[in-house]
């Protein structure tokens, strides 16, 4: 199965019409940049890269894309051969999979032929956009957890492809695992999962439903405890798995007030190496807030998987330079209110106290280093080892840990990244 038509049509009407005048095979420049992020924001996350470059390698146009286009009158027979022999020719560079961006910051970068690259736009953006607003909003949730393990469970809020691009993302942040088994299998995102409280319901009592449990996994697993009654569950989990019962998970109720009285009846009953997870609509506010508490573990699903959480990543695609007649490149921008862009072809660097800049002849200024890498070298995939989920983990690990403490702050906020900022 081909990636090629998941794109929006004018890619293809803008193509025909270029290779009828020849705007098609000029030399071109186009960027991926977020105007702004979300409302209350500090920084942005960028995730996708990996599974782009995986869409990418499938962007080819086969017999069964092309008899579409012809049936429903897409492009001309011009275009639509065209086409049949495409393939990606150009280079692309972009941040590492895992930084961090602000507004204008260049995450991406297209070069190739005007025609080439501009139909890449719907494909690109899809993924950048998506995967980096869950990244950006699992990282802040990491930030809020303060190193205690969170899961990823939003499967059941989103559509079933997205689910499995938002585990990866959310692992990427730095969740430790998901309830995803697809990505699991294709990711190699650690899993985990037990049981709901559907498993309680079907039991004639609450004591065979754990007991059910138990002689399958064992004590080292996790009960829900809150289908009926919560100190009641916890005493009936701890009579049936033992003391040395691994972890009790609440998902109902005030979870800081809960926690609180759970970790206390543990404790009496003689399970004090019993952890306690929380779920129920947890975002970086309730797990900051819940900082106070003696929860061990946080499952989150509604808040990173979906748009309650996650808002859109405001990324957009744009031509920032064009070959002229004369054969040398000139910089074009957008002067439209509130859609501004920058023209020319960008060098992104910054400097050790976290400055970004960028430079239009490809210098680097002393002291400062390219943050770019390049991803695809004149159409050949080159990054395929360095895009790796696990590398982009621990590309956002080092990122989140360089942020400046005001960066850090899940409170609402303005983006940050000036040096007097970082030092601050």
């Amino acid at each position: 199965m081909t990636t090629a038509l998941l794109t929006d049509m004018y890619e293809l009407t803008m193509l025909d019409a270029a290779l009828a005048d020849g705007t098609a095979s000029r030399r071109a420049v186009f960027e991926a940049f977020a105007r702004r992020l979300p409302p209350g924001r500090r920084f942005g996350m960028l995730g996708g890269i990996g599974r782009l470059l995986d869409a990418l390698r499938d962007f080819r146009f086969d017999d069964a894309d092309l008899a579409y286009l012809r049936d429903a009158s897409v492009v001309t027979e011009r275009t639509a051969q065209h086409l049949a022999d495409f393939r990606f020719t150009g280079t692309i560079t972009a941040l590492p999979e895992g930084e961090v961006y602000w507004p204008g910051t260049p995450v991406l970068q297209v070069e190739g032929t005007f025609g080439e690259a501009m139909i890449l736009e719907t494909l690109i953006l899809s993924i950048l956009n998506h995967d980096s607003a869950v990244a950006s909003a699992a990282a802040r949730m990491v930030i809020a957890a303060q190193g205690r393990p969170l899961i990823e469970m939003g499967s059941r809020r989103v559509h079933e492809d997205a689910a499995v691009s938002a585990a990866r993302a959310a692992y990427v942040a730095g969740f430790g695992s998901t309830s995803n088994l697809e990505a699991g299998r294709r990711y190699g995102v650690p899993v985990a999962g037990t049981a709901a409280h559907a498993s309680v319901l079907a039991r004639p009592t609450e004591r065979e439903a754990f007991a059910a449990q138990i002689a399958l996994s064992g004590p080292r697993t996790t009960i829900l405890v809150d289908t009926y009654d919560i100190a009641q569950g916890i005493r009936t989990a701890v009579e049936v798995a033992g003391p040395e019962l691994f972890a009790i998970r609440l998902d109902s109720g005030d979870l800081l007030v809960e926690a609180r009285k759970a970790r206390d009846q543990l404790d009496s009953l003689g399970a004090t190496g019993t952890k306690i997870a929380t779920s129920s609509d947890l975002d970086e506010y309730l797990i900051e807030e819940a900082q106070g508490a003696p929860i061990d573990v946080y499952g989150v699903g509604t808040r990173v998987a979906t748009g309650s959480g996650s808002p859109t990543a405001g990324m957009v695609y744009k031509l920032v330079a064009i070959e002229g007649a004369d054969g040398s490149m000139r910089p074009v921008a957008k002067k439209s209110s509130s859609k501004q862009s920058t023209g020319g072809d960008k060098t992104l660097v910054r400097f050790p106290d976290g400055r970004e800049a960028w430079t239009l002849d490809g210098s680097i200024p002393d002291g400062a280093a390219a943050v770019h890498e390049t991803i695809v070298d004149h159409g050949e995939i080159c990054a395929l080892e360095r895009s790796g989920t696990e590398r982009a983990r621990a590309t956002a690990a080092a990122a989140i840990a360089a942020l400046p403490a005001r960066a850090r702050r899940t409170a609402r906020g303005e983006a940050y990244r000036t040096s007097e900022e970082w030092s601050a």
